[in-house]
């Protein structure tokens, strides 16, 4: 499904219903808001646990509708941005263990970061940055999971506090993966 048939697709299940009397339009408003500036980072979230892009699609189309369900209900609107993350991390996960006991073929994780090469570089700068990147790419690899999903929250702009609440880790062990793996990326940088 390509991102403007699936907002569509979304949209159009959202205002189906309205979310309470209390919001209204306002609320699906914010929905579709959320959708449209959190889908793509929520997808790459959700790819770096090595799941198809199909599948990821589909966690993605679930976790919105999972907020829609939730904001309906009246439940708390704090932090909507960690929230949606918490969900696809959670919905990747299931996807995961049900793929596991379906003897599934996974693909391994990759990384979270979207790659952009300045393309005004000559060729042999080109070849040193695509280097640099590879080597960057199997420290992340080389993470311990908890640590890779500590990173990769990071890259798509959650703060610390968000990443603790998404993987149900204490502040200071966000704190103290996110130190341990920067320097692990460091030290790879300066080889």
């Amino acid at each position: 499904m390509t991102n403007s048939s699936s907002h569509a697709a979304l949209t159009e299940r959202l205002l189906a219903t309205p979310i309470s009397a209390d919001h209204g339009s306002e609320g699906e408003e914010e929905i579709v808001e959320l959708f449209r500036r959190l889908r793509n980072p929520v997808l790459r979230y959700v790819l770096t646990f090595g799941i198809a892009a199909h599948d990821g699609e589909e966690i993605v189309q679930e976790v919105f509708l999972a907020l829609f369900e939730h904001l309906r209900r009246g439940k708390s609107r704090a932090n909507l941005q960690g929230w949606v993350f918490r969900v696809g991390h959670n919905l990747a996960l299931k996807h995961l263990e049900r793929a596991r006991g379906k003897n599934a073929v996974i693909a391994p994780p990759f990384g979270c970061v979207e790659s952009h090469i300045d393309s005004s570089l000559n060729p042999e700068e080109l070849f040193a940055e695509a280097q640099r990147r590879r080597k960057l790419q199997a420290v992340l690899e080389a993470l311990p999971e908890q640590d890779r999903y500590c990173v990769c929250l990071r890259a798509e702009g959650l703060r610390y506090r968000e990443i603790a609440e998404v993987l149900g880790m204490s502040l200071g062990a966000v704190c103290l993966s996110l130190t341990r793996s920067l320097a692990r990326f460091e030290r790879a940088d300066q080889e």
